[in-house]
């Protein structure tokens, strides 16, 4: 069976590297980003992939995102809720409410507009599978980082929810928690962190490193082949889980 794929913000970062692993694998790819440029050269590198421009923050934008999506793929088996935002870098009570409410919109609301709509076309796959892209910071906190943390730890018992109410159709549904990943995020991340606290770039990625067993950033293509077997038949009785995959970290 040719899987069919929905990624949503796959034109970069972890998304890109999900996009290209899937249709790497045989599937048929439909990717989704708000990024028309990244979206152009990744329709490039996947042909035949099938991509449309969307903004995660708006549910007008979702509503006609999805059926385009079923459209294209002639169905749906795997829907990777990977679309997220960073957020401020600050303590509490110095975020403004409209950047609170940005990342709750993309992060949280967003993964459920995309998974109310797709769930009737899963219900209709042989294997329908949910993957949601939650983090480190949902099982940690996340100091001066609250919208972002808050978000992540909500993914993880909308997962729990959605494992437990479609396990009865073959659906199943996991979270994966990324760490601190490789890539242009972790970058401004570490530039705003050094910007609250002081210290130098240098400074913030020893303290990063020194906070888990593995001295290295988490590298995208491993979140990728992670997403890839959740969604295989090896992986039939995996659900309702929150797997990690960040170097062993003890702290963000």
């Amino acid at each position: 069976m040719v899987q069919r794929v929905l990624v949503t913000a796959g034109a970069s970062g972890i998304g890109r590297e999900i996009a290209r692993a899937f249709a790497a694998n045989g599937a048929s790819v439909f990717v989704c980003d708000i990024d028309e440029a990244a979206l152009a050269g990744l329709a490039e590198e996947i042909p035949g992939a099938a991509m449309q421009v969307c903004d995660m923050a708006s549910r007008d934008d979702i509503e006609r995102m999805v059926p385009s999506a079923i459209a294209a793929l002639g169905g749906l088996d795997v829907l990777i809720n990977n679309a997220g935002i960073a957020g401020p870098t600050a303590p509490v009570e110095a975020i403004e409410p409209d950047e609170w409410d940005r990342v709750i919109q993309v992060n949280l609301n967003g993964t459920f507009y995309v998974t109310r709509l797709a769930i009737p076309h899963l219900k209709r796959s042989a294997a329908g599978v949910i993957v949601i892209m939650s983090s480190l910071a949902g099982r940690l906190g996340y100091g001066n980082r609250s919208p972002y943390a808050a978000s992540k730890w909500a993914l993880i018992g909308f997962t729990k929810t959605l494992s437990i109410e479609l396990g009865e159709y073959g659906i199943r549904a996991n979270a994966i928690l990324p760490g601190i990943v490789e890539g242009a995020r972790i970058e401004r991340v570490f530039e705003g962190r050094a910007k609250v606290s002081g210290q130098s770039l240098d400074e913030v990625r020893r303290a990063a490193m020194s906070m888990q067993s593995i001295k290295s950033l988490v590298d995208p293509r491993d979140i990728a082949a992670l997403a890839v077997f959740l969604a295989s038949d090896s992986a039939k009785s995996i659900s309702g889980q929150a797997l990690s995959i960040d170097a062993d970290a003890q702290r963000l």
